[in-house]
């Protein structure tokens, strides 16, 4: 609702009109449903493109909102490709995580990581290699991430860490 001045008082319904339709083209054709909330961001277009669904935003429409049904499917097609990636163990990666830049680190830190793990690079290697190397070794880890905030509740908890454990195992032997 706008206010004699002209601003909103925040009381109308966020899907907008009530006329405005799904601004989605599914496999060419323009979707007749009501427009929701749900806009076609950026992140969802990476999806659509990804899943390869058939669907694309009509060039016509005034706005960027879609229908429930196409909100619904897209993140089933999303919901699918999580189930699918941790059942294979591909390694493939879900690009909603946000990734770490390794490229901060220093080149020692990044020759650690790869003296570690293993990781097998070119023996002249720049930090930007290296650090892209390590990063999509780094993605094919698999977690156990319930197991793994559990651990990390309990040692904030306790005030602990696997270090002070090891340095004090190691000072109660000399």
């Amino acid at each position: 609702m706008m206010n004699n001045n002209g601003f909103s008082t925040g009381e109308e319904d966020s899907r907008g009109p009530a006329d405005q339709i799904c601004c989605l083209l599914d496999d060419g054709e323009r979707c007749r449903k009501q427009a929701g909330n749900a806009s076609y961001s950026k992140r969802i277009q990476k999806t659509v493109t990804q899943r390869r669904l058939k669907l694309s935003i009509d060039s016509h429409a005034r706005h960027i909102y879609i229908c429930d049904f196409h909100k619904a499917r897209i993140q089933c097609a999303r919901t699918k490709r999580r189930r699918r990636d941790s059942e294979d163990d591909s390694n493939e990666t879900d690009t909603d995580l946000p990734e770490v830049d390794l490229y901060q680190l220093q080149v020692n830190t990044l020759r650690r990581y790869k003296r570690f793990y293993k990781v097998s690079t070119r023996p002249s290697s720049n930090k930007a290699q290296l650090s892209e190397t390590i990063m999509k070794h780094f993605k094919t880890i698999p977690i156990k991430e319930k197991e793994i905030l559990t651990y990390f509740i309990y040692m904030v908890k306790s005030n602990s860490n696997k270090l002070d454990q090891k340095n004090s195992a190691s000072a109660e032997a000399t």
